[in-house]
């Protein structure tokens, strides 16, 4: 019995062994056992949306840690991972994605950067979102503010991709979805965009609607600028529509008689009241200068520049603001062109030769009415007549041979005298002109043609 006792009680040496290999095999197979249960996990929950979503495997037990976008969601996310073969046990410590109420997305520009804020449904929303405004926006930096949220309203991402859109229509500004009602403050980056941005807007998906509405227009404004050293006038901004277009570059080429026209306007709406009216006597005004700009921005006319002499600066400054419509405002700020050097009257025949090929001053019809479209041109002449004041100038009227010889001839020298009287009251003396007036006698072309008689109806400068 003693010897039986004693080798009985001596098994467990044996033991340990084996303990020492089930602990090592357990240790080493372990780590395999709970990837390939977190792997399993993780493609249980490839068809489900959640977002911060973490699994954690200890042993044959998994852990879940996510946010579902509904409770149906958040069930279905955690059955998935329950049915994952050889897992034991599932910790659940899902939730739900807060809720936000208002529920609230804007997008805002200024002059760095695009910014989406508030909140988005989804992460698929999210993401479409952000890559459409980057689309929208090419080169500019986006920056994503959104965080995840429940409680959109139906059609949120059709909604927020239109408004989107209409961002990159301003200059800067902010447009906010809160519910349903769109919010829209900020600067147009163009003429036209403000109304563009209103009509799109009538696209929003049913339900929603449009509440504050602050987008404003940029100024709307029209240039020109005359320039004697290249010898041309460029326009550039907006005019209302092209057959406004077409009048003011027709009242442009008749007052800078002979100046190269650079025409860079663009149609656009949103013109202040009294456009044109103002515009064509505004350009009348800068045709009358040495050099100048001429500004309209909104109902404001802004003219700077030299004026030929004394009295055509006070001229403008007086009658400019006389000529415009109702409303409108006028800031003058002009100077006078420095006297050139004088002249003889070889050189000043010369000179008024070179004016009169570019230009002929014009009347209203069978009128001795000096044309408001000639004033530049007069003034040109008046300068010229200052270069040279020795000399004695013979103004002489001609017409073509339409009509009466007696009417023509009386009109020609009543032509021939207003011309000289404009002169004098621009402050030339007055011994120094005669007037003539020729009629139909000395044409220059046949009266047979329109362009004919054009050339015919002219003023002549001679220099005696």
């Amino acid at each position: 019995m003693r010897g039986l006792y004693s080798s009985s009680g001596k098994w467990w040496p044996g033991a340990i062994p084996l303990v020492i290999l089930w602990a090592v095999a357990a240790w080493t197979t372990m780590p395999a056992v709970e990837a390939e249960l977190s792997a399993r996990s993780a493609a249980a929950l490839k068809d489900t949306i959640l977002d911060k979503t973490k699994i954690t495997a200890a042993g044959r037990d998994i852990t879940l840690t996510a946010e579902a976008f509904s409770e149906e969601g958040r069930r279905a996310a955690v059955s998935a991972v329950e049915a994952v073969p050889g897992l034991r046990l599932v910790n659940d410590r899902t939730k739900l994605v807060p809720e936000a109420s208002p529920y609230v997305w804007s997008i805002e520009r200024d002059v760095v950067r695009v910014t989406l804020s508030g909140s988005a449904p989804l992460p698929a929303s999210r993401t479409r979102l952000f890559d459409g405004a980057k689309a929208a926006f090419a080169g500019v930096e986006v920056v994503d503010r959104m965080a995840l949220a429940r409680g959109a309203p139906q059609r949120f991402d059709a909604a927020a991709m239109l408004l989107i859109d209409q961002m990159a229509k301003l200059k800067q500004g902010k447009i906010t979805l809160t519910g349903t009602k769109v919010a829209l403050k900020g600067m147009a980056k163009d003429l036209g965009g403000r109304e563009a941005i209103a009509a799109a807007l009538r696209n929003l998906p049913d339900g929603y609607s449009v509440g504050d509405n602050e987008i404003e227009a940029p100024p709307y404004v029209f240039r020109a600028y005359k320039d004697p050293v290249s010898g041309q006038v460029t326009l550039d901004g907006y005019v209302p529509d092209n057959a406004v277009h077409a009048a003011l570059a027709g009242a442009t080429g008749r007052k800078f008689f002979g100046d190269k026209v650079v025409d860079n306007l663009k149609a656009s709406v949103g013109a202040p009241k009294g456009f044109v009216d103002a515009a064509v006597p505004a350009l009348g005004a800068l045709s009358r200068l040495s050099t100048g700009t001429l500004v309209l921005s909104d109902r404001e006319v802004h003219l700077s520049g030299d004026a030929f002499y004394d009295v055509a600066a006070n001229q403008i400054r007086g009658g400019l603001n006389k000529e415009l419509p109702q409303g409108w405002t006028v800031k003058i700020d002009l100077s006078v062109k420095p006297q050139a050097a004088p002249v003889d009257a070889t050189v000043c025949q010369q000179l008024f030769n070179g004016l009169l090929a570019r230009g002929t001053v014009q009347f209203d019809s069978a009128s001795a009415t000096i044309d408001k479209d000639s004033a530049g041109l007069l003034d040109r002449l008046i300068e010229t007549a200052m270069r040279c004041p020795n000399a004695k100038i013979e103004v002489a009227g001609h017409t073509d041979s339409d009509g009466d010889d007696a009417f023509n001839q009386t009109l020609s020298e009543r032509r021939a005298r207003a011309v000289v009287d404009y002169m004098v009251r621009a402050g030339l003396p007055p011994e120094r002109f005669q007037s003539f007036g020729y009629g139909s006698k000395i044409p220059v072309a046949e009266n047979d043609t329109e362009a004919g008689k054009a050339k015919n109806r002219r003023i002549d400068f001679v220099v005696r």
